[in-house]
């Protein structure tokens, strides 16, 4: 739970006329798995394994929404296909107000994304070139890019890194070059997968300030992210989307969650509304 007097949370916004991110029955199927020979059939096949079974709801103007799920429950899905790196296989998802389907190229224009376990920069780049590189694919000019990457360099201390090959560099601070990266352009929409992944702990204490105090402050910017790490999301989320074996099965705050499930924190609340509470409470305790 939050520490006394500790809060990162800024107040909830009112709903807007258009909401941040919309899903609306969204679903995603993929082939089934096969190994050996089978696997090259594998692309031709129809897709009948379901990542996300009717998923639906919607992130209003300035909110930051947790996705809160199993390994598999379908939280990255959800992500790339808003990311446009996916596409759904039935229903719609729209981000500031354009469909990821239809209108990919104005989405991205709207979003930052990262994900903790792909970087995807150019390793024998350096950091500033890389940052460079993607400020110019975000439209912004050289000299913006190079005012902000200053800016992000300093909030996220790239000072060193920046002038290094990123094949060198730490899995941390490549993760921080990536968080410095969603953020060039000031994305009015920011998609975070597991943001603080591989981060030590004071990093990561320092992003999530940065999140609530620079990038949500005054509702300009609204935030979807996906997080094992409970503390996380007491401190970030004004929401909560509860995802289980790709079905939406409860979307409320932290305080909501726990009155419906009449838990004392979100780790009890979690594990009973996806069932598994039972499993830990039949373990007899240690003698």
């Amino acid at each position: 739970m939050l520490a006394p007097g500790k809060r990162y949370k800024n107040s909830m916004p009112e709903a807007a006329a258009t909401a941040a991110i919309v899903l609306k029955d969204l679903e995603k199927y993929y082939p089934p798995q096969r190994s050996g020979f089978a696997a090259f059939l594998q692309p031709f096949e129809s897709p009948t394994r379901p990542a996300l079974k009717g998923v639906s709801f919607e992130v209003q103007q300035g909110e930051a929404v947790a996705l809160l799920g199993a390994n598999g429950a379908g939280k990255s899905t959800i992500l790339r296909i808003l990311a446009t790196l996916l596409l759904p296989t039935r229903g719609q998802a729209f981000v500031a107000g354009h469909e990821t389907s239809q209108d990919p190229r104005a989405v991205r224009r709207n979003l930052g994304y990262h994900a903790g376990s792909d970087q995807g920069f150019y390793p024998r780049l350096t950091g500033r070139e890389n940052l460079l590189f993607f400020g110019q694919l975000n439209h912004l000019t050289k000299r913006d890019a190079t005012h902000r990457i200053a800016e992000l360099a300093e909030t996220f201390h790239l000072g060193d890194a920046l002038d290094q090959q990123v094949r060198t560099l730490s899995s941390g601070t490549t993760q921080r070059l990536s968080l410095a990266r969603a953020l060039l352009h000031k994305p009015t929409v920011l998609l975070l997968d597991e943001p603080t992944r591989s981060l030590d702990a004071i990093a990561a204490a320092e992003f999530r300030r940065f999140l609530s105090t620079v990038v949500l402050r005054n509702a300009r910017t609204s935030l979807l992210f996906a997080s094992h790490a409970l503390s996380e999301i007491e401190q970030l989320a004004h929401r909560v989307a509860v995802i289980d074996q790709g079905k939406l099965i409860a979307f409320d705050t932290v305080p909501g969650l726990l009155a419906i499930t009449c838990t004392e924190n979100l780790e009890q609340a979690f594990l009973k509304m996806t069932g598994s509470a039972s499993l830990f409470e039949s373990q007899e305790p240690p003698q």
